[in-house]
């Protein structure tokens, strides 16, 4: 396998770039050449390099201003150059976010979607119903059909709509179904028990999963489950045929497809010590971030911004996607299992190789070798853990969550000021406080 040398995808149009965007750029680009392009990237070794600068130490975001020398279209059309960093975690007088603060500007368009979402499934089997009673009634986080809903009224301010129309609504309901479909799906690949249920209304010390949500597949049996979930997905791709917008179409339906090629790639790389960054990432991208970017670009498009604006909403999205997986990753390590609803490191246990375990390997051959048996001598999974912890790959993790998060923040330098664009960057915030 060729070396990857880049510790990011943002050299120009990277390959994450040409991987379903929907944009009309990369309509031409088989898909088969996005893996040739990743490879020509180039690394850059030093994080701190001088051309990254602190502009900005917000205490709170509302009044966080960011600064350039370089105007928007510079910044559009910009190749292989990192923005300023506008981040700042240990600013001591910074009090923590909350979702609920977050969620706070769009809670009422929340509280709609939450009564629409169990009855949007139908009622044509009651066994399907009982199993949707027993998804939405849970609660949940609720982050992509909130982000649906706060690009919806930041962009919707620049073209002078007072109100969200009803293809806004629709998508945040449809976005808000594909992922539970997707987790009815893990739930059963991964033979999990207990759906790793979040809190809204919290603190940012409560921000963690909690036990005690059994899975559909617990429930109602495996074959109900898979049922349950392709019965989602069906009906999802009912309701967007209906939006009558084919752009959406196409970027939503492509969605579905890399929900089935990350698995497929989770799957064929499972104790792959020769798997690079750049792999993970497409990987992290199919799985986490093509929702989110396809959330946040559907909304825009709905409210009938420019193309420049709506592709920055995606990058919006895909960035702050990347950044949430690989935090994940981290807490993978760093949390007890009761914070996690799952063993710690059982990503690790399974050969799922993350960003902490690969930043690993490049400083412990032992680990390579621990791994690649497979875990077969008793503790030697706990070794594993342990060197990965002391190899400084969490830290390298982090840092690499901090680029993907600085760059989301920089995708919304094209929106006005105003409390939607306040809270997209705080669900930033919110998520890199996560392992703070």
């Amino acid at each position: 396998m060729m070396s990857m040398t880049s510790h990011n995808l943002d050299f120009g149009r990277s390959v994450l770039d040409l991987v379903a965007c929907g944009c009309s750029s990369s309509a031409s680009i088989h898909r088969s050449s996005v893996r040739k392009i990743a490879m020509t990237g180039s690394r850059k070794s030093n994080r701190d390099c001088g051309a990254r600068r602190l502009v900005c130490c917000r205490q709170n975001l509302a009044r966080c201003r960011v600064y350039s020398t370089k105007t928007p279209e510079t910044l559009l059309n910009e190749v292989g150059q990192i923005p300023p960093a506008v981040l700042n975690l240990k600013e001591k007088s910074r009090s923590p976010i909350s979702l609920a603060n977050i969620f706070e500007v769009v809670a009422e368009d929340l509280q709609t979607l939450n009564q629409n979402l169990k009855s949007i499934v139908g009622a044509e089997n009651p066994v399907l119903m009982s199993a949707a009673e027993q998804i939405f009634g849970a609660g949940g986080k609720r982050l992509r059909p909130a982000l649906v809903f706060l690009v919806s009224r930041a962009t919707a301010e620049l073209v002078g709509l007072k109100e969200l129309t009803t293809k806004h609504r629709r998508l945040a309901e449809i976005i808000e179904m594909i992922h539970t479909a997707s987790l009815i799906h893990d739930d059963v690949l991964d033979e999990s028990d207990m759906r790793r249920a979040f809190k809204v209304a919290c603190d940012l010390k409560d921000f963690c999963s909690f036990a005690g949500q059994e899975t559909v597949h617990q429930l109602y049996g495996t074959r109900v489950a898979v049922l349950a979930g392709d019965f989602m997905f069906a009906q999802s791709s009912w309701y967007l045929a209906n939006l009558e917008n084919l752009e959406v179409i196409k970027l939503i339906s492509q969605v579905i497809k890399d929900f089935a090629s990350g698995e497929i790639k989770q799957a064929s790389s499972l104790f792959d010590c020769d798997l690079e960054l750049e792999e993970y990432l497409i990987k992290s991208y199919y799985k986490t971030a093509s929702l989110i970017a396809a959330s946040t670009k559907g909304a825009a498009i709905f409210s009938g911004v420019d193309g420049s604006l709506s592709k920055q909403m995606y990058e919006y999205g895909r960035n702050l996607g990347l950044s949430f997986q690989i935090v994940d990753d981290i807490l993978d390590f760093t949390q007890s299992a009761e914070q996690l609803g799952k063993p710690a490191a059982s990503d690790l246990a399974k050969g799922n190789l993350t960003a902490p375990v690969i930043f690993a390997l490049e400083k412990e051959p032992k680990l390579r070798e621990i791994i690649e048996s497979e875990f077969c001598e008793t503790g030697s999974l706990d070794e594993a853990i342990k060197l990965v912890k002391t190899s400084g790959g969490i830290e390298e993790a982090q840092e690499l969550a901090k680029e993907k998060a600085n760059l989301a923040i920089h995708n919304l330098h094209c929106l006005p000021r105003s409390p939607f664009r306040v809270a997209l960057e705080d669900m930033v915030m919110f998520n890199l406080e996560r392992f703070v």
